[in-house]
């Protein structure tokens, strides 16, 4: 089968990340008997610099027209790059916001799974990690305090700076819906995380969740306060399955998800519409400190790529090898800076750079 893929490298360790998860697709289509075609798509900073805007319509035009998009990283330092000396709708992320908005992508996937072979590299003590976790957090996307009206202005004499927070019933229900799909397939549990004891928002997310629930009478439903829900994660991560959230709440939990398994490097992500259609990236951030150092860890992005061939293409058996070649490197004993393990353990495995560790999954994707 043939696939356009449009590719956004973007910024800071993107265009090296991405180098390597291209490299894993071709491999895939070697072996399997697909093409894989990339459009190059700019977007973030490298946009700025060529057009003077983080994504132009010509841009969203290109992914529109793509079979999905794979993404690297955008951004730059917030505090030296000029990028972030901008209005804040010509910043980098700013493209990134424009880019989910009009291409629809509500639902964010972004699995969390302990590799038995990174248990040195968790922060977690080996009593609470037990026999390891594996969830998924659904992070609704292009609702809430991220697309509500916001404003700075002086009121009475002061700099005043309002962001509005907002759902309806709608938004909320098709993100549940999704939500509870996913948790049918896997172990049939959702942890619904709001902040109902505050926020109106939340108490709507919570009623909506309440009506979806009662369509899946095998999934088991709970209810759990975000801040609670960030002490849970770190307690005990294993009673997770499905976490579902709305859009900032899912931004910062996934984010410490991702350090629980030991490297934000580690954690990939999709994001989708009401199509097959959907946006991959990792979930860490353009890392411009180490950009061109050869050293980001591309595993997140390879396993982004290997969510597009799950749930854009259908390409289940396609999938699995690349998730099986990831977990026979790691198993073999090979690492990237952020995943070493410290001490005397650093004796058992091999420190590998960005190039080599794509070049080492590629080698093990096989058919059979």
């Amino acid at each position: 089968m043939d696939f356009k893929v449009g590719v956004i490298s973007g910024d800071g360790i993107g265009p090296e990340i991405v180098r390597e998860a291209k490299k894993v697709l071709d491999r895939v289509g070697e072996a399997f008997g697909h093409s894989f075609a990339y459009d190059e798509i700019l977007m973030g900073g490298v946009s700025i610099d060529a057009t003077g805007e983080p994504l132009t319509d010509g841009a969203i035009a290109q992914a529109k027209a793509a079979d999905a998009v794979l993404m690297g990283s955008i951004g730059g330092n917030t505090s030296t790059s000029p990028w972030y000396k901008l209005p804040a709708n010509l910043r980098p992320e700013a493209g990134l916001l424009k880019l989910r908005k009009s291409l629809n992508l509500f639902a964010n996937l972004r699995p969390a799974y302990l590799y038995g072979e990174l248990r040195e590299a968790c922060p977690l003590r080996d009593d609470i990690i037990g026999d390891g976790f594996d969830m998924m957090i659904m992070r609704e996307l292009t609702g809430g305090l991220y697309f509500g009206e916001r404003v700075t202005e002086e009121r009475d004499g002061v700099m005043t700076a309002v962001d509005t927070l907002s759902y309806n019933e709608h938004e909320i229900r098709r993100i549940a819906k999704r939500g509870f799909d996913i948790a049918r397939k896997r172990r049939k549990k959702v942890t619904s995380v709001d902040k109902a004891n505050v926020l109106d928002s939340s108490r709507l997310w919570r009623k909506v969740v309440e009506e979806v629930a009662k369509g899946y009478p095998e999934v088991a439903l709970e209810h759990m306060l975000v801040d609670n829900c960030a002490m849970q994660l770190v307690k005990d991560p294993g009673q997770f399955d499905v976490i579902l959230t709305e859009n900032m709440f899912g931004d910062i939990l996934s984010d410490e998800a991702s350090m629980v398994t030991g490297s934000i490097g580690m954690l990939s992500s999709a994001s989708l519409n009401d199509t097959k259609f959907g946006l991959y990236e990792p979930s860490g951030g353009s890392a411009p400190d180490i950009a061109g150092k050869g050293i980001a860890n591309p595993i997140a992005t390879i396993l982004s790529a290997a969510m597009m061939l799950r749930y854009s293409f259908d390409l289940d058996r396609e999938a699995d090898a690349v998730e099986e070649a990831v977990r026979q490197v790691l198993k073999e004993g090979y690492r990237t800076a952020d995943i070493m393990p410290q001490g005397e353990d650093k004796a058992q495995v091999t420190q590998v750079g960005t190039e080599k560790m794509g070049d080492l999954v590629a080698q093990r994707i096989s058919p059979a």
